[in-house]
């Protein structure tokens, strides 16, 4: 007994230290020996059963090996483990516990086909690490024992923990229950510690990396390109290397770039000069596009077209010579580069249209609805046309008497040209002017040729 609690303390202080740990899923098989004790449950009460199972003085430890497991690694953190134990009971505690013989030898054993589950899965799926060295789990089964001939089938539970000194070889400790049925043998703990190996991983390379995880199984790499090299050893495994054999930059592809312009050297018409991708590699001074020894203005840029010189622009208007047909003449691109006249024909068109739509309710100066949608389209107009100056025209129909009409008329005149001003145009280049109901558009004697009249027009006055 003071054999084994002396090895538990020592597993645990390997613990502390090693910084080894075996997967499951590289090496899925593994066996163990060991040795185990047998500790009956004492007392009835759950403070009682707590004491016993930390006491070690009522265990029995048989002293040679006793306990061997073989596992089998399934999937996700579970293991399935049979285990077969051996263990000679000396201990006068049980002597009066239910099931036992007065002997003072009682022979025990065991089978067991257990479920573990790692709880080293469950840590990584919660904080997304693992414990690494340190594999704690839990599990449960059932099983057949047998004490002084007395047997019957018992359900187990309980927990342990792996310690790895190695890939393949560590410690295990298990402690747990064994809960009977039949009352013929006593349900009673049973620890273990013992020896384990795991094997059954494959790696044909050698590199320490497991076949089934190795992109290149017959090739020795790196863990961290998945078993595939990098011979030049640039950080670019080969198989991804435009130059495995010459250490390059990530940027291109595993390459050199002797003058550091960005450009593979073997991609590079100019590998000890820095120049530009688009000029393969040569320098281009004026970043025009064409490589200096083709540039008849190597220090200006200008297009290809006209053999990399500027063209020029003798107006100074930003619209060149080749394109403007207004040379000495300053002038917009949209002209052409000749100047602007006041107002194009086409928007005085425009404007002249927006007549049929600037109307009136009968009697009022305010806008029919969707009328400051076309005051908008007018002020656009306007501020194209800077210089150009305007005549606001009020009409009226025959509605009422000429006095009222007149000033009808003025009023719709004003309402305009103020909306206008609101909308950015001088009040300098507009002005007013009413008509009453002497100008009409349609014809008074209907309602919709009186709704005609009822109007505005714009006029430019200095075209």
């Amino acid at each position: 007994m003071k054999s084994l609690k002396l090895a538990v303390m020592a597993i645990f202080t390997l613990a502390a230290v090693s910084n080894l740990n075996a997967q499951d899923e590289d090496n899925p098989w593994a066996i163990s020996i060991g040795m185990n004790a047998f500790d009956a449950r004492l007392g009835s009460a759950f403070g009682d059963h707590l004491k016993d199972y930390y006491g070690t003085r009522d265990w029995d430890v048989f002293p040679s090996l006793s306990r061997i497991s073989a596992e089998k690694y399934l999937d996700d953190g579970f293991t399935l483990q049979f285990a077969g134990s051996f263990n000679r009971i000396t201990s006068s505690y049980y002597s009066s516990a239910p099931g036992t013989s007065t002997s003072d030898k009682l022979i025990y054993y065991s089978i067991d086909a257990n479920l573990k589950y790692d709880l080293d899965a469950l840590v990584g799926k919660i904080f997304g690490g693992t414990t690494q060295y340190f594999n704690p789990f839990i599990y449960a089964g059932g099983g057949y024992a047998s004490l002084d001939g007395e047997r019957e089938s018992v359900f187990s539970y309980g927990f342990g923990f792996n310690i790895w000194l190695s890939e393949t070889l560590g410690f295990v400790y298990q402690s747990g229950t064994k809960q009977q049925f039949a009352n013929r043998i006593p349900t009673h703990y049973q620890h273990s510690l013992g020896l384990a190996i795991k094997f059954g991983g494959k790696d044909t390379d050698g590199d320490g990396i497991y076949d089934k995880k190795d992109a290149c199984p017959e090739v020795a790499g790196l863990p961290e390109f998945n078993g595939c090299p990098d011979s030049d050893g640039d950080g670019i495994k080969d198989s991804e290397d435009a130059c495995p054999n010459a250490a390059g930059l990530p940027v291109l592809n595993g390459c050199p770039d002797a003058d550091e312009d960005g450009i593979a050297d073997k991609d590079d018409m100019c590998p000890n000069a820095k120049g530009t991708k688009a000029n393969n590699g040569c320098p281009d001074t004026d970043g025009d596009g064409i490589i200096d020894k083709n540039d008849k203005c190597a220090t200006v840029a200008g297009p290809s077209a006209n053999g990399g010189c500027p063209w020029p622009d003798t107006d100074g208007d930003g619209v060149l010579d080749k394109d403007d047909n207004c040379k000495d003449k300053v002038g917009p691109a949209s002209n052409d580069g000749c100047p602007l006249p006041i107002i194009t024909p086409k928007a005085e068109k425009e404007l002249e249209s927006f007549a049929k739509t600037i109307l009136f309710d009968s009697s009022t100066s305010k806008f029919k609805k969707g009328v400051s949608t076309t005051l908008d389209e007018i002020a656009k107009i306007m501020k194209e046309y800077p210089k150009a100056t305007f005549l606001v025209e009020g009409h009226a129909d025959i509605t009422g008497s000429d006095k009222f009409n007149d000033e009808l008329s003025v009023k719709r005149a004003n309402a305009v040209k103020a909306y206008l001003e609101k909308a950015g145009i001088d009040a300098s280049r507009l002005s007013t002017k009413g008509f009453g109901s002497t100008v009409p558009a349609g014809d008074n004697k209907s309602r919709s040729g009186r709704a005609k009249n009822r109007r505005v027009e714009i006029k430019v006055t200095n075209n």
